[in-house]
């Protein structure tokens, strides 16, 4: 008996340190080496890289118009108003995907599939775009950013959901911080090689050029969707090893939960919104701007461009933490949306170097993403997050699906000094909208505000406050006063008297079964 409870207390440990599997699982050979085991730090590790490099592809082909956008509108004779059109129509798709995406990888395709499925979707829609370049058809280039849209949102959240599977309790915000840095990497691999490999290849014609360039795209989704397959595999084996069900998103959308949204959340879209149509659009038109006014080289352009998704690399992994640590959510917001505004006034109305003006809207720009979209589950309860975030990204969309459109219309019409004036209106109306929001926080006795510290105080108190509510009816009959019958009934038994049972345990009066024993 000792001998099977030294091993029983050994295999605890083991599951509690992480030094075997979950659930006591122990494994010999290989299986069990640190570096195949799926409950082992250097196992997880490993699939950590595949999981950042899931969603590489995506992100360097999002913004392969923006590193070629004169290349294009030259040799696809389009003015930008039709260019936008590329980025619009990628984020059209997601208006819809945004909401449902969650439904469909927990429920129709599962998360393993749904991620294959969703990186396949992305390939395709590359391979379109740039064929369509090489047959030299704009038509054909814009359906394959529509088909490259439907595919974008949904794998970010299938990665998203493999981090969580994998990290959670351990360490997910690194697991986060990664996941997005890799992504930047993309971006900005994206903004400083794109127009090289168009000057160093030759074809007869420009068009072939264009097309060859998109297609080193497609090399790196096939490398994201070999990455897929890889997770696909390893996840099936830790969970046969760890007996764990499939991964789910957590995202459950429940559309009759929109009408008990408070007016809080709804400012919190309107946020969202003003203030990213100022940066995507803006980043999709930059190259040619700071070329126009500047006079930069096109090498440097692109540099400048790229300096948002640079300095993100590692300040939203910063900014994360710093504001895990201080709280002061509304705080943040509001110094994120004056920098971002004082860094387009500086672009629009001085000719200081663009490159103080870019390095402070990267850093705005991560400190917005770390202290905004935190705050939604602040507001809603935890069974509505699913509806609430899909319902974000899905009225993000919509915007930067207008606005972009809007933004190619204001260059061609007005030029860029208007276009910035547009965008310095929309961080305005964002800027506004954070004091009504301050306001109706302040007024209800919100939390969005507090320190870390207050915050942690304000919740142990409503947990407290939570705990203390009768939860069944045994809890309330605890706190009910007695009736008279039920004194009368404890007095009986007292002397020895059965109880009569002539009430119903709430006070409500039953006929006597026994109607002798009280006389």
């Amino acid at each position: 008996m000792s001998v099977q409870a030294d091993l029983d207390g050994k295999k605890e440990t083991q599951r509690l340190t992480g030094d075997a599997g979950q659930d006591g699982a122990d494994f010999c050979g290989h299986g069990g080496s640190a570096l195949c085991h799926p409950a082992r730090a250097p196992h997880r590790y490993i699939m950590l890289v595949f999981m950042c490099f899931l969603s590489f592809g995506s992100y360097f082909c999002y913004d392969n118009p923006a590193a070629l956008q004169s290349t294009i509108q030259r040799i696809m004779k389009v003015d930008t108003e039709q260019f936008e059109l590329l980025y619009s129509l990628y984020s059209w798709p997601n208006v819809v995907l945004s909401v449902f995406g969650g439904f469909l990888l927990d429920r129709v395709f599962g998360i393993r599939w749904g991620a294959v499925l969703f990186a396949g979707i992305i390939l395709i829609g590359q391979i379109i775009f740039a064929l369509g370049a090489q047959v030299n058809s704009y038509l054909v280039m814009e359906i394959g950013r529509f088909v490259f849209g439907l595919g974008g949102e949904n794998l970010a959240v299938a990665q998203n959901t493999y981090a969580v599977s994998w990290f959670k309790g351990r360490e997910l915000n690194m697991a986060f911080g990664l996941q997005l840095s890799f992504a930047r990497m993309g971006s900005t691999v994206n903004m400083l090689t794109l127009e090289k490999t168009y000057d160093a290849v030759h074809f007869e014609h420009d068009y072939q050029r264009l097309g060859f360039s998109l297609f080193t795209g497609v090399l790196y989704c096939i490398f994201s969707m070999v990455c897929a397959f890889v997770l696909l595999y390893f996840d099936k084996r830790r969970s046969r090893m760890l007996n764990l069900d499939a991964a789910e998103t957590g995202e459950v959308v429940r559309l009759r939960d929109i009408k008990d949204f408070p007016l809080s959340l709804w400012l919190i879209f309107v946020i969202c919104v003003a203030y990213y149509v100022a940066i995507f659009p803006f980043i999709s038109l930059g190259t040619v701007f700071f070329i126009d006014k500047y006079n930069l080289t096109s090498t440097n352009a692109h540099f400048v461009n790229s300096l948002v998704y640079l300095i993100s690399l590692g300040a939203s992994f910063v900014f994360g933490i710093m504001v895990d640590k201080t709280g002061l959510n509304l705080l943040w917001v509001a110094v994120s949306i004056l920098g971002t505004l004082f860094a387009h006034a500086m672009l629009a109305f001085t000719w200081i170097s663009p490159y103080a003006a870019m390095t402070l809207l990267g850093i705005m720009y991560s400190l917005l993403a770390c202290a905004l979209w935190p705050m939604v589950a602040l507001v809603v309860p935890e069974h509505q997050l699913g509806t609430a975030y899909g319902l974000m990204q899905a009225i993000q969309n919509l915007g930067l699906a207008i606005i972009s459109m809007i933004a190619g219309l204001i260059v061609d019409n007005k030029g860029y000094l208007v276009l910035e004036v547009f965008f310095c209106a929309n961080l305005c109306l964002a800027l506004f909208c954070l004091v009504i929001l301050y306001l109706v926080n302040d007024s209800k006795g919100g939390h969005l505000n507090l320190s870390a510290k207050q915050r942690a105080l304000f919740e142990a108190e409503n947990a407290e406050t939570d705990d203390d509510v009768p939860s069944s009816p045994d809890d309330m009959r605890r706190i009910t006063p007695r009736t008279a019958s039920e004194l009368r009934d404890r007095y009986l038994s007292s002397v020895g008297v059965p109880p009569t049972h002539n009430h119903d345990g709430l006070g409500r009066l039953l006929p006597l079964s026994c109607p002798h024993q009280l006389k």
